[in-house]
Parts: structure tokens; C-alpha cells; sequence
């Protein structure tokens, strides 16, 4: 089928499914997270791997801002055209960098268009520089909860939001964590996504303490096969999310090998997942790189096929 055809079995946009309730399935939920591409070549590399990973059946799938927010009309476009030409369940991202109230409403009336009902509403971080100071657009908003709250105010929408299990890089404490969780929760947040998780005990420790305060509230780790050792340690300290020694150590021994860090890569992967599942976790979202081989692996592993 040429890409830019409409899927026969494509599902239309205004019957996709609420993501909350794949979470309550009893089977656990998959997802996959992709970038967004920065110019045509790499549009098409991304969309052969959608078209790889649909075949994986995943409850729904996500599309990220660049950094700082960048890439943000990319974004949304294909974001709507998972919508409108797979049988993919699309959840859109939305953040407050560099955006003014207006063009957020804006962009929600994008995705509202094209029948996208699932949104994950993020602060996002500072443009340029993941770990400065926070400043918001004149005309805009400060927090995630506020963004949860207003998209909340434009329509019937699910709602989303990230969350921390080794504490947000500008957070003062777990606690603070955990409070903010509760009151992303009561502006109207139904389900949360963690930052990629290599500790299974930091994520279960988050998700024991927002549910003994808000128990409606499932978390799903974020879990990312490790293929390029210098690329996850670039973006671990970006994102403020600590490399256990553990992890380091296995990936640094085959780090000048491409295909033995891939396969231990995998086995971490396949490992953390195994636990989170059998520890109750509604699910599993792959930051998938827009790569489908290693995840697609682990799927299999886990006998999620």
C-alpha cells in the first residue's frame, strides 16, 4: 500500500478508543513512543517503522515534541495521519514551550479534527537546554497542571501526563514528585507515562505511593531497548534519569560492539519489563527511536505477540 493511501483497514478517527480503559484490561497494555522526524528522509524512516510495529497490534501510540518543543508542526501532522490512515490508536502530545494559551487551543482543535481524543499534556523543558530555568510564554502557562486543566475545559478528552520515577531534575523531593502527581490527577489527568525506566524498584516505588493517594490513577513505565550506549547516556542526562551501575556496567562492557550492546540491550529491556509486569504494571510504553527491530524483540520475549 503507497503511504499517503488510506488503510482499508483503517479505524475512523472518531471511533478510537479511550486509553484509560485499555489500561483496566486485564491483559497489559502496549504502546509505542516515536520522535518526531526532522525533514522528509527521515519521515519516511519513521513511518516504515509505524508500519513495522502496527503489525504488533499496540493499544495506542505516541508522537513527542523535539527538544525544547521543537518539530511541533511535524508532529501534529503525523500524529493526525495515524489517526486518519492506520488502525493505530494515536495519542498526541501537547506542551507549554514556547506557546501561548491561543495556539495551545489551536493545536487542540487540530487534533480534536482529526478525531484525536487522547492527549498527554507536558510542561516540556526549557528550549535549548533541557536543564535551565523554566520560562514560560508571556501569554502561556507555567505547569502541566495547568495545561491539564485546560485542555480539559475545551472538549471530551482523555488526558495524560508524565511522570518521574527518579525525581523531576527541578523537583525538590520524591514527596513533591508524588504531590504534583496528585494534583495533575485533580485537574483532570487519567493516566500517566513515565520517563524510560531502568530501575524497576524506582518505578514501583512511584506508582505504591500515587496510588495510595490517588488509586484511579494507573502508571505505565516507559521502557527503552538500549541500542546505541552513548545515545541512552546522552539522553538519560538530559532527561535527569540516572544509569543504575548495574545497567552501566553490562552496557559499557560491549560498548564498542554494535550487535552485543543491541542483544544486551534487549536483555535488559526484556528483564525490567518482566518484573514491572509481574509487579502489577498496566502496561508498557516502548521509546521505540523510531527503530521497530528491538522492540518488536522484546515483545516477543515477554510473549506479548
Amino acid at each position: 500500500m503507497a503511504l499517503g493511501q488510506p488503510s482499508r483497514l483503517a479505524r475512523p478517527a472518531q471511533l478510537t478508543r479511550s486509553i484509560p480503559g485499555m489500561l483496566s484490561s486485564p491483559a497489559p497494555s502496549v504502546s509505542f513512543e516515536f520522535f518526531p522526524p526532522k525533514d522528509d528522509a527521515s519521515e519516511a524512516l519513521l513511518w516504515d517503522a509505524i508500519r513495522r510495529l502496527e503489525s504488533a497490534r499496540p493499544d495506542f501510540v505516541s508522537v513527542t515534541y523535539g527538544a525544547g518543543g521543537s518539530n511541533q508542526d511535524r508532529t501534529v501532522r503525523v500524529t493526525e495521519r495515524i489517526a486518519r490512515e492506520t488502525t493505530l490508536t494515536p495519542l498526541a502530545h501537547l506542551t507549554c514551550v514556547g506557546a501561548s494559551v491561543g495556539a495551545l487551543r489551536q493545536v487542540v482543535g487540530l487534533y480534536a479534527a482529526s478525531g484525536v481524543r487522547n492527549i498527554l499534556a507536558l510542561r516540556g523543558d526549557p528550549p535549548g537546554d533541557p536543564g535551565g530555568e523554566w520560562v514560560s510564554h508571556p501569554e502561556g502557562l507555567n505547569h502541566a497542571t495547568d495545561l491539564v486543566a485546560l485542555v480539559k475545559s475545551l472538549g471530551d478528552f482523555t488526558i495524560g501526563v508524565a511522570a518521574f520515577p527518579d525525581v523531576h531534575p527541578a523537583s525538590p523531593s520524591f514527596e513533591h514528585d508524588v504531590e504534583i502527581m496528585v494534583r495533575k490527577a485533580d485537574a483532570g489527568a487519567s493516566f500517566a507515562i513515565t520517563q524510560m525506566v531502568f530501575d524497576a524498584e524506582s518505578y514501583l516505588r512511584l506508582r505504591d505511593a500515587v496510588a495510595a493517594r490517588r488509586p484511579e490513577l494507573p502508571i505505565t513505565p516507559g521502557l527503552m531497548p538500549v541500542t546505541n550506549f552513548k545515545q541512552v547516556a546522552r539522553m538519560s542526562q538530559l532527561m535527569g534519569t540516572p544509569l543504575p551501575t548495574a545497567v552501566v556496567s553490562r552496557l559499557e562492557a560491549v560498548a564498542d560492539d554494535p550487535a552485543a550492546t543491541r542483544e544486551v540491550g534487549v536483555q535488559i529491556a526484556t528483564e525490567l519489563a518482566t518484573r514491572m509486569l509481574g509487579e502489577g504494571a498496566p502496561g508498557l510504553h516502548f521509546i521505540t527511536m523510531n527503530r521497530s527491530t528491538a522492540t518488536l524483540e522484546v515483545h516477543r520475549n515477554l510473549g506479548l505477540d
